[in-house]
């Protein structure tokens, strides 16, 4: 069974890293533009060394998904290993070929074509590597923001390219594309990097151990229901948007017929459990 459920996400990570690659080699890379996270890193190398930039993406996530391997989750690292491979080797498929020579649209269609992927791969739990894994182990060890690490990172890089190539129109279409491409991520997946998860369920005991081992802190709350007059135990936790698929997967799989609320959860005062 386990087997069976990871085949459904790997297809996914291969279809959503056939969409990256696309934004890239036909849009962003003939009009010397970047994208967000390590794959801007490998472009703004590729454009000054003229190596192959499908390669450099690769090389520079290996470190990265091994670091974050025991931190955030082997399922979630598993998937974007999975991911990062499919994204290099496209890069080696797919050819570049110059859709247009107007960067405004490059920029645009670019960025919801690399937001449209990456979304993909974090809704069903993992990611295209990179920045956003860097950012989440950061913010596991000092109480800093995810999104702001995310950007201050992004905006370092093509500050890096406009300087060294004197071509501060690309890095400033890169920065339109970095910012479409985290719009759609936000918009269709979701814009908060902390979720809470209130669980109706008639499985407390088993459910509830299971999410500690994820590891997670769980509340339990006995509630009533109005019409019914039926008490039940809500199972509340707090968990990050990495980890929602797993989270999701769980409680599926321990009781489909279970209803839960997840919401957005914009700050967590007091315990929260971020290794």
């Amino acid at each position: 069974m386990k087997r069976v459920a990871i085949i459904g996400p790997v297809f996914l990570m291969i279809i959503s890293a056939a969409a990256v690659a696309a934004g890239f080699q036909l849009l962003l890379i003939p009009n010397q533009l970047l994208s967000s996270g390590v794959s801007g890193v490998a472009m703004v190398i590729g454009y000054l060394s003229e190596w192959n930039i499908g390669w450099l993406y690769f090389a520079l996530n290996v470190p990265i998904l091994l670091w974050g391997y025991r931190i955030l989750g082997k399922r979630f690292i598993v998937l974007s290993i999975v991911t990062v491979l499919s994204v290099a080797f496209f890069l080696q498929v797919i050819p570049v070929i110059k859709m247009t020579d107007d960067r405004l649209l490059a920029s645009v269609f670019g960025g919801v074509l690399v937001g449209l992927g990456t979304t993909v791969t974090l809704r069903y739990g993992g990611s295209s590597g990179g920045f956003d894994i860097i950012a989440s182990i950061i913010s596991r060890y000092r109480d800093l923001p995810i999104g702001l690490l995310t950007v201050l990172l992004n905006t370092f890089v093509v500050a890096i390219l406009g300087y060294l190539k004197n071509d501060w129109n690309a890095a400033l279409y890169s920065m339109l594309s970095i910012y479409l491409t985290g719009k759609i991520i936000d918009a269709v997946y979701t814009p908060h990097h902390k979720i809470t998860a209130f669980i109706v369920t008639n499985h407390t005991q088993e459910l509830a151990s299971k999410l500690l081992k994820l590891p997670r802190g769980v509340t339990i709350i006995k509630t009533r229901g109005a019409f019914t007059s039926e008490e039940r135990d809500m199972l509340m936790t707090v968990t990050t948007r990495y980890e929602l698929a797993e989270l999701r997967k769980t409680i599926i799989e321990i009781d489909s017929k279970a209803f839960v609320n997840i919401v957005q959860t914009i700050d967590v005062i007091g315990e929260f459990r971020r290794r």
